[in-house]
């Protein structure tokens, strides 16, 4: 008898307890004002997702899309494999590269990851600052 009673006390009941019916009733009433926060919470949280990850993946992918269908032959290429390239010959979804001179190699054009640009200009203009020919690398003064 000393035992219910302290744990009707440390439990604040007045009572006998019950089957647990009331209980079951006052926590469906409360939890359904917390579960639209928890739907909105999930709402939010994939929408925070979208911006961070998805989005900006789908924007390197049709960036990667646009430089592919914009290449030309001549072009330094690096291939998803790391290896550069020069193209020679394009088709509808294939690109002859050469890998060395006089060795052709053909790829699917959508394992192209990006153009490499050309350092002529910049190559040139460099040896000119520096006081150089760029024809026989003998020094101006």
């Amino acid at each position: 008898m000393a035992w219910s009673r302290v744990s009707a006390q440390h439990l604040n009941w007045k009572g006998p307890p019950g089957m647990g019916h009331e209980h079951l009733v006052a926590a469906a009433t409360k939890s359904s004002g917390s579960s639209y926060y928890f739907l909105i919470a999930i709402i939010v949280l994939f929408g925070i997702m979208y911006f961070v990850m998805i989005r900006p993946q789908r924007n390197r992918q049709r960036q990667v899309q646009q430089a592919q269908n914009r290449i030309q032959p001549g072009q330094t290429v690096r291939t998803t494999a790391g290896m550069y390239a020069t193209v020679v010959e394009i088709d509808d979804a294939d690109v002859v590269l050469e890998i060395a001179p006089g060795v052709n190699v053909r790829y699917l054009r959508r394992a192209i990851l990006d153009v490499v640009p050309s350092d002529n200009g910049a190559a040139a203009a460099g040896s000119e600052e520096a006081g150089t020919s760029a024809d026989d690398g003998t020094t101006s003064s």
